[in-house]
């Protein structure tokens, strides 16, 4: 080996020591082939020269270009058995052919950083490293999981971490079927897991396991740590992770202790144990006060009367308890007092954004602020469903919605997002607005809002045949009309017809 090549080598190898940030990925790099069980520092370059080289120790193989990162671990695998040391004393440095994706990362500021979607950084965590980590197990993680499996990416790369000992589920079940008596025929799990709620199919537990997807129950994170991206956990497990995407959804908003709010016969609903803990107090209650008239106020009601149960209304002061520590009445705001056993209280719901506080908080709806692909202000870091609080263009403001349709929208539309490259938004809802996902050249795929009949039938075609789009050209287009169009006109001839 000789000129450029053979310094670039000495230059990584011969003081015997490892590269600062080890590995330095895209998401095309399947991580699934460079999981060791002894801990190797890793450095990916790019000679000036522009040839491509894989080396391990003082050995060196051509790389192609467009060699997949199969190949590259199929070599590698061969030059391991040719070394006699597993040390890596003086390293292991990888030359990849030469891309326009990795020269941008390697060259792009904290900005681009966050636009491209995610950059992994980091080195030795054996085989601890989680491509993308999800936070939260509920239907917004379910969706974003059926998302990353639809375009490949889950098997081995995508870790769920949840509070909950169940898979994620259609959350609207707890009060519309589950409540019932048993001669109702109550919904139970499996039943309703994601993502039965959009007609998709039902992704039980077994589901992840068949997708290489790890789940990680009863274990919800405690704590972050931003600059090394590493989550704690309430069992003390360390995460890595690449891309994090917070989906911790709402929690009840709850009663004051000292009115009563955390008394015995009190219930809150808003996962399967809490609807197991207020089936066994129906089973047993005689007289049931429901406060709160929103959805969950009516269909517990309705719920209460299948039972067969006196079941009462109110706008209360505070709950009394009995002698028995448990709950025994409430009183009104005119002084008056309702004899009850069970109360079932539905005042709404607040985010969880603990432990990311620090992501960056929205003060005016709560929540953690994203922008329109769902990125906090931290690189790398999103947040969907509930808990994010992003801009609606349409009425200029922002805005969080807890609805399980903005779920199953907000997860797609995320993970689309952060899989496939850059994305380009026209228009501003006067009255349309569109967004164009682009990588490498191909429009990969196509959102839009207010468009006609015809524009929708062209979406399809556009998905399909992925054509090479002119991206300057789409950025300067002055309208949804006329980024459409030059997008039908990158259609192959007999797409286009």
């Amino acid at each position: 080996m000789a000129g450029k090549e053979a310094i670039a080598q000495r230059q990584l190898a011969g003081n015997g020591s490892s590269p600062k940030f080890g590995l330095t990925i895209t998401r095309k790099v399947n991580f699934d082939h460079f999981r060791w069980k002894f801990e190797p520092k890793i450095s990916v370059v790019r000679l000036d020269s522009g040839g491509s080289r894989l080396c391990w120790e003082n050995l060196c193989l051509p790389v192609r270009a467009g060699t997949s990162s199969l190949g590259c671990a199929r070599k590698l695998k061969v030059m391991a058995s040719v070394s006699n040391s597993l040390s890596f004393k003086h390293g292991l440095s990888l030359w990849c052919p030469q891309s326009p994706s990795l020269h941008r990362i390697r060259h792009s500021s904290a900005k681009n950083f966050q636009r491209r979607g995610f950059v992994v950084a980091y080195s030795s965590f054996a085989n601890e490293n989680r491509e993308f980590v999800i936070v939260g197990g509920g239907n917004a993680a379910g969706y974003a999981a059926r998302t990353f499996v639809e375009h490949g990416m889950a098997d081995g790369r995508l870790c769920i971490v949840s509070k909950e000992a169940y898979a994620p589920y259609e959350r609207p079940a707890l009060t519309k079927g589950y409540l019932f008596p048993l001669d109702k025929k109550p919904a139970r799990l499996p039943g309703f897991h994601t993502c039965v709620g959009s007609g998709g199919e039902r992704q039980t537990p077994e589901w992840y396991k068949e997708k290489g997807i790890e789940m990680i129950y009863q274990d919800p994170v405690t704590s972050i740590d931003i600059e090394k991206q590493t989550l704690i956990t309430n069992s003390g497990k360390l995460l890595k992770y690449g891309s994090l995407i917070v989906a911790t959804g709402c929690t009840a908003s709850r009663f004051p202790e000292k009115i009563g709010g955390y008394l015995p016969g009190v219930h809150y609903i808003r996962d399967v144990a809490d609807a197991d803990a207020l089936i066994s107090s129906l089973e047993k209650a005689k007289k049931v006060v429901v406060v709160g008239g929103g959805y969950i106020g009516m269909e517990v009601a309705a719920a209460a009367v299948g039972w067969k149960l006196d079941t009462t209304g109110a706008s209360i002061k505070n709950l009394e308890a009995g002698s028995d520590g448990r709950v025994a009445a409430v009183k009104l705001e005119d002084g008056s007092t309702i004899d009850a056993d069970t109360i079932v209280i539905g005042i709404g719901a607040k985010p969880t954004v603990s432990p990311f506080e620090r992501v960056g908080l929205n003060s005016s709806v709560g929540g953690i602020q994203v922008d329109g692909q769902f990125r906090t202000s931290m690189p790398g870091i999103f947040a969907i469903g509930d808990v994010a609080a992003f801009p609606l263009k349409m009425y200029d403001r922002t805005a969080r919605v807890e609805h399980v349709d903005h779920a199953r929208q907000s997860a797609q539309h995320c993970i689309k997002a952060l899989l496939i490259g850059e994305t380009i938004e026209i228009g501003n809802f006067d009255p349309k607005i569109a967004t164009f996902w682009i990588d490498s050249g191909k429009l990969k795929g196509v959102l839009v809002e207010s468009g006609s009949p015809e524009e929708f039938q062209l979406l399809p075609t556009l998905a399909r045949s992925q054509p090479f789009v002119d991206k300057a050209k789409l950025q300067q287009a002055s309208s949804v009309e006329e980024a459409l169009e030059i997008a039908r006109a990158a259609l192959p001839v007999e797409a286009a017809v």
